[in-house]
């Protein structure tokens, strides 16, 4: 037990210093295309912190651990929506955009039924196996295509309005390289340590596999969600936080389950409908306090934090 807990350790700690070097080496390519600070948060940064989940699951999937894989990405979107929103909102309360609430929230909304659609219609409409198959996952990436095209576009548009050059100097295109570079490493490494290690702690302590990627591994892999929102809130920066959150729920669910589930269809079993009803819930619990005002409170962030606590609770104990 003692070595697979250093593993776990070592896993989390590659992933995170993975994640680090790749999203600055691919906010310094951003900013060299001259993207905007805010799509840098809901794409470039989401992306990058979106890795580990993207390892983590595709590499438990190809394993045959599915159940694990897509416990991960929803243990991951309901700590991003809960845990991370509610946390900077402790921090700092979090005033939100108009477009945050016209868009980008409603979009957490569609994209958690989609995912619940994706998993349970075969099953409950249908009379099959709960899967996401290929069809699924193309239709699920080609979703999160068109909404990645859309927000480069606005991107453009607001660059075009609003033409004024960073005081930041560019990042050298041979750093910029080497930080990729080594972020993938670390995360390919990482993730892979962090699977195994995962997987014999479940087997030992009798846990299920998809106890584990709700938790464990979603914690895990969220570490650099939480960090960036974190620092974003007490810079002030409440659109960048709750981007980030936003930004790599979407990712999580158009990008890597929809690559995961291409790659190797998944057949699943541990997460149930009530899973898929949280994670809906959630983004309603999110989209409902940042509709409010306009404005996401402490007692706001404190309300997700419970929520996800009882979510938790009612899962280890049932």
């Amino acid at each position: 037990m003692l070595s697979e807990i250093v593993y776990l350790i070592l896993g989390i700690a590659l992933i995170l210093v993975g994640a680090d070097k790749f999203t600055d080496g691919a906010c310094g390519a951003a900013r060299r295309l001259r993207v905007s600070e805010l799509m840098i948060g809901m794409t470039v940064v989401a992306f990058g912190t979106s890795l580990p989940e993207f390892v983590v699951s595709l590499m438990s999937s190809v394993q045959g651990s599915a159940d694990m894989s897509v416990g991960n990405v929803v243990g991951s979107n309901l700590f991003n929506a809960l845990v991370i929103v509610g946390a900077s909102a402790l921090v700092l309360p979090m005033a939100l955009e108009r477009a945050t609430i016209r868009r980008d929230l409603p979009l957490g909304v569609l994209f958690s039924f989609l995912f619940l659609l994706a998993c349970f219609c075969d099953s409950y409409i249908f009379g099959g196996d709960n899967q996401l198959s290929r069809p699924d996952g193309i239709l699920i990436l080609l979703l999160f295509m068109a909404f990645l095209v859309y927000s480069i576009r606005q991107s453009r548009r607001e660059q075009s309005s609003d033409d004024t050059s960073s005081a930041e100097p560019a990042m050298p295109v041979w750093r910029m390289l080497l930080y990729i570079v080594v972020g993938i490493a670390g995360l390919v490494f990482g993730g892979n340590m962090l699977v195994d290690a995962a997987t014999a702690i479940a087997r030992q302590m009798g846990l299920s596999e998809t106890i584990i990627g709700l938790t464990i591994l979603a914690g895990g892999t969220s570490l650099p969600e939480l960090a960036t929102s974190i620092i974003a809130a007490l810079k002030g920066k409440s659109s960048l936080a709750i981007g980030n959150a936003l930004g790599s729920n979407l990712f999580n669910i158009g990008f890597v389950l929809g690559i995961c589930s291409i790659i190797s269809p998944m057949r699943i079993s541990g997460i149930t409908l009530a899973d898929g009803l949280g994670l809906v819930g959630s983004s309603l619990l999110l989209y409902w306090v940042g509709y409010t005002g306009r404005k996401i409170q402490r007692w706001e962030g404190f309300l997700l934090l419970a929520a996800y606590v009882g979510y938790i609770t009612c899962k280890i104990v049932g």
